[in-house]
């Protein structure tokens, strides 16, 4: 395995979160949410506070409409999800078992496009609830994970942590890096840091931007894919990147994967709704694409 590249770290202001809790013998995992926080310099301020209401639906909703602060909740089972609207949003890779187990180019746009190896190294951008990535890191390669927004880092930090103590997650837990900063920082750092090295090989950078939530539906026919309860609550926190910003984006993703050396080739692989408009209006050298999603490939 190559050595990974350092973060690089964006200054962030610190982010104000009320943590409820529901049993006093949870004061142990309290702590370690706190721990977990700091060691990986998450810019957030725990406010936890034990529940006195049961966490019903409609008290959920209630917490929602006065909320002046993200919620996190950490349920008796011990586990940690976001309120958001009223709905309890969590990465939940559990639940993607049998898809990770089953997962391969037949079955799976995304690893036919990206066309990775166990030898591989690819850095999933904007990571969100990690999903790709762990499809990603089934194929065996190394996954470096950045997530920009401080809670979404801390879901991801939890998730990984709780899937590390399930013997049959732990192989793939560890090829999955974990980093709460903006892509565009991540690969500056990148650039300055690179020397064409085998030990800082990048082979695919993957992108997953935010995009106008009407972009799910065909402008000509209104059909299209729903858009779920994960996806709305990214909604809440980022906003659709601008075109100046896609075209920085790609540019400086396409600048990372030609660090290689000559033998190799890189690709940078975008991941849009079927019917949503090319990133940085720049024309793909290949696509992959369903009725739902498509992947973009720009090769390097």
């Amino acid at each position: 395995m190559s050595s990974l590249p350092h973060a690089s770290k964006q200054a962030n202001a610190f982010m104000q979160c009320q943590l409820l809790y529901v049993n006093e013998s949870q004061q142990d995992q309290v702590d370690s949410l706190q721990v977990l926080i700091e060691q990986h310099r998450l810019p957030i301020e725990l406010n936890a506070e034990l529940s006195v209401d049961k966490l019903t639906q409609k008290r959920r909703q209630q917490l929602s409409q006065t909320a002046i602060q993200p919620i996190l909740l950490l349920d008796d089972k011990n586990k940690l999800s976001w309120l958001s609207d009223g709905l309890s949003v969590a990465p939940e890779w559990d639940k993607l078992q049998r898809r990770v187990v089953s997962a391969g180019r037949k079955s799976e746009l995304l690893l036919q496009a990206t066309k990775l190896t166990s030898d591989s190294c690819i850095i999933d951008a904007t990571a969100g609830f990690g999903h790709d990535s762990l499809i990603l890191g089934s194929t065996g390669a190394q996954v470096i994970m950045l997530e920009q927004q401080p809670l979404m880092a801390l879901l991801l930090l939890v998730e990984q942590q709780r899937m590390s103590t399930l013997p049959n997650w732990q192989k793939l837990m560890s090829r999955l890096h974990i980093i709460n900063t903006d892509a565009l920082s991540y690969f500056e750092g990148l650039d300055v840091e690179s020397d064409a090295s085998e030990s800082n090989v990048i082979d695919v950078v993957y992108l997953d931007p935010m995009f106008p939530e009407d972009s799910y539906q065909d402008s000509k026919t209104g059909k299209g894919a729903k858009v779920g309860k994960h996806m709305q609550a990214l909604h809440q926190l980022a906003s659709p990147p601008t075109l100046d910003e896609e075209c920085q984006l790609l540019a400086s993703a396409k600048a990372i994967v030609s660090n290689k050396p000559a033998q190799h080739s890189g690709r940078v692989i975008v991941k849009r709704p079927q019917h949503a408009p090319l990133l940085a209006s720049q024309q793909p050298d290949e696509s992959w694409h369903n009725e739902a999603v498509r992947f973009d490939g720009y090769f390097v």
